[in-house]
C-alpha cells in the first residue's frame, strides 16, 4: 500500500477526558460553529422563501423554483464531496477546504441583498448553501480530530443542541427588524429582509472564529510532502473506497438506514410549514411554532447524548425512528388545527437533534479515521440526496390522491424500512 493511503499522523491526539467529564475548551470551539452556520439555516427555512416569492411576478410559483434551488444545490454537494473530501483528507488540507466554503457561504449570504429579480437571487441563495453544505461536511469530519469515540456523542448533541437555540438569537433579530424596522427607521421591508441577510452574516462569522484559532487536524492520510502524489491516487482510492464500503456490511446497512430516516426527518422539516398552511393554520402561528421547535430541541439533543451514553448510539437512534412514524401518523390523521401543530412542533423537536446528532457521531465511529472526510463525502451524498426523494414521495401521493394527508402518511414509508436496516445491522461499537 502506498504511503498516502496509511494514517500517518505526526503527533497523537491530546488526551481525552472522561465520558461524562465536561466539555473541553477545544470541543466548545468546534461546538460553537453549530450556533453560526444554524442561523443562515433557520433563516432559509422561515424568512427567504417569502421573500424570494416577494421577487417574483403575481403568476410565479415559488413552490417549483424553491424545489429546483434546493435540488441544484444538494446534487452539487453531492457531486463534488467525494472527491474534495479524499483530498481534504491529506495532512492540513481540511481546514483550506473549510475555510473555502465557509467563506463562499458568507460571502454570498450578504450578497443575496443585492439582487432585485427572484432568478439572480435563486442563483446567489443556491451558491450561499453550497457554501453552507460543503463547509458542514468538513465541519462534521472535524469531530473525530476534537475528541475521542467515547465523547463523540455528547459532543455531537450539544452541537446540535446550542446550534438549534443559539439560531433563534440572531433570527428573533431579524424578524423584529422586518416587521419593526419600517416604523422605528422608515426602512422598507424590502430593506429591513436585506439587512437580515447581512446581520446573519456577521453572526455566522463571529462564531465561526474560535473554531478557526483552535482546529488542529489529528487523523490524516498522507503529510504534506506527499500530498502531490496523494492527490494524484485520490480517483483510485475513491474506487478503493467504495470497494471497502460494500465489504464493510454494518457500514453500508447503517448509510442505507440513514438515507431513508434522514429523508423522513428533512421532509417531515421542510414540508410541515407548507402542509400547515395548507391546512389554514396562520403564518404567524407557524413561525412561531418553528421557534418553539428550536427551543425544545436544545435540552432534547443534549439528553440524547446523555442517554446514548447510558443506552447505546445505535438504540437511541431506532427509538427516534419510532418516535417519528408517531409524529407522521399524528399529522397525518390528528393535526387540523393551530393548537395540534403546536404539538408536532414540540414533538419533531424532541427528537430532531438528536436523531441529527447521533447520526453524525456514530457514523465517525465506525468509520477508518484517516479517510473521515472521504467517508463523509459519503455520508453527505446519502444526506443530500436522501432531501429529494421524501419530497417527491409526498408530493406525488398528495397529487394522485389528492389527499394531503396521504402524502404525509407516505413518510411511514421511509421509516420502516430505515428500521429494517437499523433491526439487521450488527452494531460494531458493541464488544463482544
Amino acid at each position: 500500500m502506498s504511503e498516502s493511503t496509511t494514517d500517518m499522523s505526526a503527533a497523537p491526539a491530546p488526551a481525552a477526558p472522561a465520558a461524562s467529564a465536561k466539555l473541553t475548551k477545544r470541543e466548545k470551539q468546534w461546538i460553537v460553529y453549530d450556533v453560526g452556520n444554524s442561523a443562515f439555516v433557520l433563516l432559509s427555512t422561515a424568512v427567504v422563501p417569502i421573500y424570494a416569492k416577494s421577487l417574483m411576478p403575481a403568476d410565479g410559483n415559488i413552490v417549483s423554483a424553491w424545489g429546483y434551488a434546493q435540488t441544484i444545490a444538494s446534487l452539487v454537494i453531492a457531486l463534488l464531496m467525494p472527491l474534495l473530501g479524499s483530498i481534504a483528507d491529506v495532512q492540513g488540507m481540511k481546514i483550506k477546504f473549510f475555510l473555502g466554503f465557509f467563506g463562499t457561504g458568507v460571502v454570498m449570504c450578504c450578497a443575496m441583498a443585492l439582487p432585485l429579480t427572484w432568478l439572480p437571487f435563486l442563483i446567489v441563495y443556491v451558491l450561499a448553501t453550497i457554501g453552507l453544505n460543503g463547509s458542514l461536511t468538513f465541519y462534521d469530519s472535524m469531530l473525530i480530530d476534537t475528541t475521542d469515540n467515547d465523547r463523540m456523542d455528547k459532543v455531537s448533541s450539544h452541537g446540535y443542541g446550542w446550534g438549534y437555540v443559539g439560531s433563534t438569537i440572531p433570527f428573533i433579530a431579524c424578524i423584529a427588524l422586518i416587521f419593526g424596522g419600517p416604523a422605528l427607521f422608515d426602512w422598507s421591508t424590502v430593506a429591513c429582509t436585506r439587512a437580515s441577510f447581512v446581520i446573519t452574516a456577521a453572526w455566522w462569522v463571529a462564531f465561526t472564529i474560535p473554531l478557526l484559532t483552535s482546529y488542529k487536524q489529528v487523523h490524516y492520510r498522507a503529510t504534506r510532502e506527499h500530498t502531490r502524489e496523494a492527490i494524484h491516487g485520490t480517483f483510485t482510492e475513491l474506487g478503493g473506497t467504495l470497494r471497502k464500503l460494500v465489504r464493510n456490511k454494518p457500514l453500508w446497512m447503517f448509510m442505507i438506514a440513514f438515507f431513508f430516516y434522514i429523508d423522513a426527518v428533512n421532509t417531515v422539516i421542510s414540508m410541515s410549514t407548507s402542509y400547515g398552511t395548507q391546512l389554514g393554520i396562520d403564518s404567524t402561528q407557524l413561525v412561531v411554532a418553528l421557534l418553539v421547535t428550536q427551543f425544545v430541541a436544545f435540552p432534547c439533543a443534549i439528553l440524547y447524548g446523555r442517554l446514548a451514553g447510558r443506552f447505546g448510539c445505535k438504540p437511541m437512534i431506532m427509538a427516534a425512528v419510532v418516535a417519528y412514524m408517531c409524529i407522521v401518523f399524528f399529522a397525518a390523521f390528528f393535526l387540523r388545527s393551530a393548537v395540534q401543530f403546536w404539538i408536532l412542533a414540540i414533538l419533531v423537536g424532541m427528537f430532531q437533534g438528536g436523531i441529527q446528532a447521533l447520526s453524525r457521531s456514530y457514523y465517525g465511529k465506525i468509520i477508518p479515521k484517516e479517510h473521515a472526510n472521504e467517508y463523509y463525502g459519503l455520508y453527505d451524498i446519502f444526506g443530500k440526496t436522501a432531501s429529494i426523494l421524501g419530497t417527491f414521495l409526498v408530493a406525488t401521493t398528495t397529487s394522485l390522491t389528492g389527499n394531503a394527508s396521504l402524502g404525509v402518511l407516505s413518510i411511514a414509508i421511509l421509516l420502516v424500512v430505515a428500521l429494517v436496516f437499523l433491526t439487521l445491522q450488527k452494531d460494531p461499537t458493541k464488544t463482544a
